[in-house]
């Protein structure tokens, strides 16, 4: 399969999840009015909906300021500049995304954004000190395949999505928590029972908007190292830096499920009580042997360069 075939068939793909994220925050919202009363569901709906829409439209400043990252100058980090600048160029893109830099020990990046115009690739310190150039650059060029792919509206919608549906849970919470049940003219037995069924809600509904971001996630990162190749010409690059990241065991200081999936490796894999589920089954990232694997397998140029990345 060709890669703008894998980009067609991933588009089909994440508007069946998008639907799923739909169906799922619809079905929360009808618990709630079988729960309590209709006219609170409306409430709590509308109330959602717009907190998606505002966070939609802002969600690039969201995602910088909840990970921590700021934009920089290309004196600042020329060798990062360079690496995105070039892979833009390679890419075909108009604009070329803005740079910025997380002042983490942990190795990683992401690229994030609405729009191929709006969007801007970040990256940690503690990347620029891990790797050399020629694996910077592979790097890069994942990042910039995202955009390219137009990976970076669909990633950060599934981001807003998940913190709508987290916020619609919590609220939920409160309300069988501390709200007094459910309907007033309820019995004892009838408040245990909206208690129990609340609680079962919230705790399934993040789970099933994990799996519907994990079946977005995998297969894009799958397809972003495909671009990447083609973007950069170097499968080895990219498989190197890869082995670079999996290999290091420094948790990123800021992080959270809802924008794990954003970066190219995933940053809850060391995190106690943050991992992704028994045996990685709700990972955001397919395995990392098996990314390595198919990059070796692809090939590419063998010369080197010791150069550090800054």
């Amino acid at each position: 399969m060709t890669v703008q075939a894998q980009i067609t068939a991933n588009r089909l793909r994440t508007l069946i999840v998008l639907l799923g994220f739909a169906v799922l925050m619809g079905a929360v919202v009808l618990l709630v009015g079988g729960l309590y009363d209709p006219s609170i569901a409306g409430v709590v709906g509308i109330g959602a909906i717009l907190y998606g829409i505002v966070a939609y439209f802002a969600s690039g400043r969201m995602i910088a300021s909840i990970s921590g990252a700021h934009p920089i100058t290309r004196s600042e980090h020329p060798e990062l500049w360079n690496a995105v600048d070039n892979a833009a160029i390679a890419a075909g893109l108009a604009k070329t995304p803005d740079v910025y830099i997380i002042e983490d020990a942990a190795p990683n990046a992401f690229a994030a954004g609405r729009t191929p115009e709006t969007s801007y690739v970040a990256a940690t310190t503690g990347l620029l000190a891990l790797l050399d150039r020629r694996e910077l650059e592979g790097v890069m060029a994942h990042e910039i395949a995202h955009v390219r792919n137009r990976d970076v509206r669909l990633m950060t919608l599934a981001a807003v999505l998940t913190g709508s549906l987290v916020l619609l849970c919590d609220i939920l919470m409160r309300m069988t928590l501390f709200g007094g049940g459910g309907r007033r003219n309820d019995s004892g037995g009838s408040n245990v029972i909206v208690l129990i069924v609340g609680i079962v809600v919230v705790v399934l509904a993040p789970i099933l908007a994990g799996m519907l971001q994990m079946s977005l996630s995998r297969r894009r990162e799958y397809l972003a190292d495909a671009s990447a190749v083609d973007i950069a010409g170097d499968a080895d690059g990219l498989a190197s830096a890869l082995e670079k990241l999996a290999a290091d065991p420094t948790p990123l200081a800021r992080v959270t499920r809802a924008t794990a999936h954003l970066y190219i490796e995933s940053p809850l894999r060391d995190h106690a009580g943050l991992r992704s589920g028994i045996g990685g089954l709700f990972d955001t990232h397919p395995p990392m042997d098996e990314r390595i694997a198919r990059l070796r397998a692809m090939g590419g140029h063998t010369t080197s360069d010791a150069e550090p990345a800054a």
